[in-house]
């Protein structure tokens, strides 16, 4: 991840405009704070991808959002299934006309399993990108010379060491951005039940059938276990089983089209990582204060 990093400061220097490719279900968990911090003076394109999935009025609130922002379009696209070349490229020479006799330096990025790949193969016309439904595919930064005037830098998916806000932690292992090896499918199933609950609960009853909504996540998941033969000796659900059945077919958009989070939420969220934050600061602030006065108290004595 440092090594990545490192790269991708070396490089924005020589970088025109940057892409970064978001998934279009969490537009704001899925967006790396470390490459906002990087790319402010540049023109921007975010691709909110996998739209298909999402929730289309939430998108477009999204695209709303961050059109405020400077030097900054969107696109939502269906990367899986449509090839979007020409109006990427069409907004590529809008943003940064080509100047004769020099390449246009695109730099693509993105966390994770959000489709950057395979929008890098749909602008070359050719398999060029690794791709894969998981995280970590590509290892390093190549270049890739469309032909056309535009050459693409393509950098590595990372995730920052460090996410603050725990909502969004779930919500990127949610979506498949955090490998499942890393977090167990129970948790995440039953972060995804409640919120969608609470959020699109007739997206469940159309989906299992219920004849009334259960009233907690452990309930829906044990509805729903039952429903699909997961149970254990004794009649017990499988919770780990149904829970893997239940993420995966949220992940695929078998559930209905699903946004787990909105400006609104993350602007209330945000404000609540910065009170803990402070407090965690006047926590840390106090420790150094009372391991000074220790010393000072030691050094005192030892006169």
């Amino acid at each position: 991840m440092r090594k990545a990093s490192n790269e991708m400061i070396e490089s924005l220097p020589l970088v025109n405009l940057v892409i970064e490719v978001l998934d279009a279900r969490i537009p704001f968990s899925s967006s790396n704070p470390f490459i906002q911090d990087l790319v402010t003076e540049k023109p921007s394109i975010k691709i909110l991808n996998k739209c298909d999935l999402a929730d289309p009025e939430i998108t477009q609130v999204w695209q709303d959002y961050y059109e405020q922002q400077d030097n900054t379009k969107t696109m939502a696209l269906d990367l899986q299934h449509f090839d979007p070349s020409k109006q990427v490229i069409d907004l590529i020479n809008k943003l940064c006309p080509q100047k004769e006799g020099r390449n246009t330096l695109v730099m693509v990025t993105g966390i994770p399993n959000v489709g950057k790949s395979s929008l890098i193969n749909s602008l070359a016309g050719r398999h060029i990108a690794k791709t894969g439904n998981e995280p970590a595919v590509t290892k390093g930064q190549q270049k890739i010379n469309l032909r056309n005037g535009i050459m693409l830098l393509d950098t590595p998916g990372i995730l920052w060491p460090k996410i603050e806000n725990p909502n969004g932690s779930y919500r990127l292992a949610t979506t498949g951005a955090i490998k499942n090896t890393a977090v167990s499918y129970e948790d995440v199933a039953f972060f995804a039940a409640d919120f969608l609950l609470e959020k699109y609960p007739e997206l469940l009853q159309k989906r299992f059938k219920f004849e009334t909504l259960p009233h907690s996540e452990i309930e829906l998941l044990e509805i729903i276990g039952a429903q699909r033969g997961c149970l254990r000796g004794g009649g017990q659900v499988d919770l780990e089983r149904v829970s893997t059945i239940f993420v995966n077919e949220l992940r695929a958009g078998t559930l209905g089209n699903i946004t787990f989070e909105t400006p609104a939420v993350i602007d209330l969220e945000m404000k609540q990582v910065e009170v803990l934050r402070a407090e965690k600061e006047e926590r840390e602030k106090l420790r150094l204060e009372k391991v000074a006065a220790r010393r000072r108290k030691a050094k005192a004595n030892r006169r």
